[in-house]
């Protein structure tokens, strides 16, 4: 009989939920972090802890971890909120698996395509240079080096603009009228929160089956687009027909992930653009 897989997710919110849902539905044992236990989906073993403190968890497992996986969420938006999520939490998480001699045999970091500063439309992947000069992006890259240096086996996973149901920024914005530039045009890069789960899921697994698996990958969707394009189609969907008075919105930054490296390693979205997953949300509004 097989031995059943078991990983600790330590910031299990949004996507490390949907996440955990995956790996309990496919046999793993699941241990989800989070300070609100009550929260987790059935079937989570409950870690209640904070990532922003150094004591241990005192619910946190005794047994054989065989995958950890790092996916806080920083509250406070901040230079010292973002060190705190991700720099110090990691660190936190890592001290606690040596002290008592857990070595998992690998630990997925879960990052943000923000640690790019590409602002051209340029295509981006794994290897293009991670130098975004914001205090999030160079924290961020700042933890990634942290799990690289672990001790464990660790891959990185940059994803990108996550939505989905309670992730409706985009939607309330359009429903105001929300202006974009046209040119020159502002790429965006998009993936659901449930591709966002996938894939997630599909490198563990993958792991488990014993596949190589690189040092980083980039969570995106098939189909990098201009946001005036995706507002528009969303505009067409939702009915709305006035503008904003205020002049056109510009955001910062434009670039075009790829999503190659996954796929090369068999991982398919199941929304590979933003059409099929906001069309989806639309259905369970």
């Amino acid at each position: 009989m097989s031995k059943v897989a078991r990983v600790l997710i330590a910031g299990c919110g949004d996507v490390g939920g949907r996440l955990a849902v995956r790996l309990h539905g496919a046999g793993w044992e699941v241990y989800g972090m989070r300070r609100s236990v009550s929260e987790l989906p059935e079937g989570i073993v409950p870690v209640a802890g904070d990532l922003h403190h150094a004591d241990c968890p005192d619910q946190w497992p005794r047994t054989e971890l065989d995958y950890l996986v790092y996916s806080a969420a920083a509250t406070q938006h901040d230079e010292a909120g973002y060190r705190q999520a991700y720099v110090d939490g990691l660190r936190h998480v890592l001290g606690w698996l040596q002290a008592r001699g857990q070595l998992p045999k690998r630990l997925l970091f879960v990052s943000s395509s923000g640690v790019y500063g590409q602002a051209g439309g340029e295509w981006v992947d794994e290897t293009s240079a991670a130098e975004a000069q914001g205090y999030s992006g160079r924290i961020m890259r700042e933890a990634e080096q942290v799990a690289w240096s672990s001790g464990v086996p660790a891959t990185v996973v940059r994803l990108t603009g996550i939505y989905g149901p309670g992730r409706e920024w985009l939607l309330k914005q359009v429903r105001m009228g929300y202006r974009v530039s046209v040119e020159p045009p502002l790429f965006g890069n998009r993936i659901h929160a449930d591709d966002a789960a996938g894939l997630l899921a599909f490198l563990l697994q993958a792991d488990l089956a014993g596949k190589a698996l690189d040092d980083c990958y980039i969570g995106v969707d098939d189909e990098p687009a201009p946001l005036h394009e995706v507002v528009g189609w969303l505009r067409e969907q939702l009915g709305v027909e006035h503008w904003a008075e205020d002049s056109a919105v510009r955001r910062s930054g434009s670039k075009r992930c790829s999503n190659a490296r996954a796929r090369a390693l068999g991982w398919v979205p199941q929304y590979p653009s933003y059409r099929e997953g906001y069309a989806a949300v639309l259905r369970e509004r």
